[in-house]
């Protein structure tokens, strides 16, 4: 970590008929975190599932209750988002919060074209088309003019996103799972988001993620920020009770994939880790074990964030719990100093 800062991301699940307490429960953790002295917090949009669907919407009742946090979202899928909607939202959100807003964009989830009155299309391509149209309106360039003759505002009446919020474009990052798609976000000279799950069947997963960020660096242009997040599952085992639960969620990630630790009611995906995908490792054990395999991944030291992916089905005391023990056990050994207050 070369500037040491340390975050988390919570998916903010729930079981059937559960989600205001979930909702608060993650708004709690935020809080608490802050305390914790956590740079940032980061949370997941999930469509038509027992997880948060509307990451702004939560951001803005976040900050009300925060007052330094950064609050992030990895992911929002551009694919199903309309380009100037999520400018007005990102910006409220960010206006809301004093500037708190680490925007964290991607593909997305696919399946649902339909849903979205769309016609099946590449959602990669469509993403593209879609974030460059983000990007120009959250930057407050023009995105349009007055063509209605009936209306009240001039024809020809240039028209921007309003509101704007000064600095939000450049703190827009986009996931990658590939070398290929870090050099692709580099040279759009956005910020890196590496995910936890990798293309492709993956011998080394945190050489191929050191990879990425040295070519994302090799590319990215001067004219804005450069800065790169990986996240990791840090699991520190302070008790004997802790050490068996993060090995049998290990074991539960290795056979189950993205089906493991799911809230009660939530969509089943296909059981397994998919072949044509690399999950990445937990890292548990004792807290000198965690270290020893966080300091030994050489994506970790290249890294300017450090965010620890909390298991989705845990609940709010035992993510409480987790990001003390992270806090107070591993994260000062690898250069890390909580924020201090606002």
């Amino acid at each position: 970590m070369t500037s040491a800062r340390l975050g988390f991301n919570a998916r903010i699940s729930f079981p059937t008929g559960g989600a205001a307490q979930a909702l608060r429960d993650g708004i709690e953790l935020f809080r608490v975190a802050e305390q914790l002295g956590y740079d940032t917090g980061w949370v997941y949009q999930r469509h038509f599932d027992n997880y948060l669907a509307s990451p702004l919407v939560f951001h803005a009742a976040v900050a009300q209750h925060t007052d330094r946090i950064g609050l992030g979202t990895a992911i929002i899928g551009v694919r199903y988002e309309d380009p100037i909607l999520l400018a007005e939202a990102a910006a409220t959100a960010d206006l809301l919060s004093s500037g708190r807003l680490q925007l964290g964009l991607g593909t997305g989830q696919g399946g649902f074209d339909s849903v979205f009155g769309q016609e099946p299309n590449d959602g990669r391509e469509q993403s593209q088309t879609r974030l460059a149209a983000f990007l120009r309106a959250v930057r407050g360039e023009q995105v349009g003019v007055v063509g209605d003759l009936a209306g009240m505002v001039a024809t020809g009446t240039e028209l921007t996103v309003r509101p704007t919020s000064p600095g939000l474009g450049d703190r827009v990052w986009y996931g990658a799972g590939s070398v290929a798609s870090a050099e692709r976000v580099g040279r759009q000279g956005l910020r890196l988001l590496l995910s936890t799950i990798l293309s492709g069947q993956i011998d080394d997963y945190g050489a191929e993620l050191a990879r990425a960020i040295k070519t994302y660096h090799s590319v990215h242009p001067a004219t804005s920020p450069a800065q790169v997040a990986v996240a990791r599952s840090v699991l520190p085992a302070t008790s004997p009770e802790l050490r068996r639960r993060y090995a049998a969620y290990d074991e539960e990630r290795r056979t189950q994939g993205p089906a493991a630790s799911r809230p009660q009611g939530a969509l089943a995906p296909t059981a397994g880790p998919p072949a044509r995908f690399t999950m990445s490792p937990v890292h548990h054990g004792d807290p000198s074990e965690v270290l020893d395999q966080l300091l030994a991944d050489p994506s970790v030291a290249l890294a300017d964030d450090l965010i620890a992916f909390l298991p989705p089905a845990f609940g709010l005391r035992e993510n409480l719990r987790l990001l003390e023990d992270i806090a107070t056990t591993v994260a000062p050994h690898l250069g890390w100093v909580p924020s201090a207050p606002a």
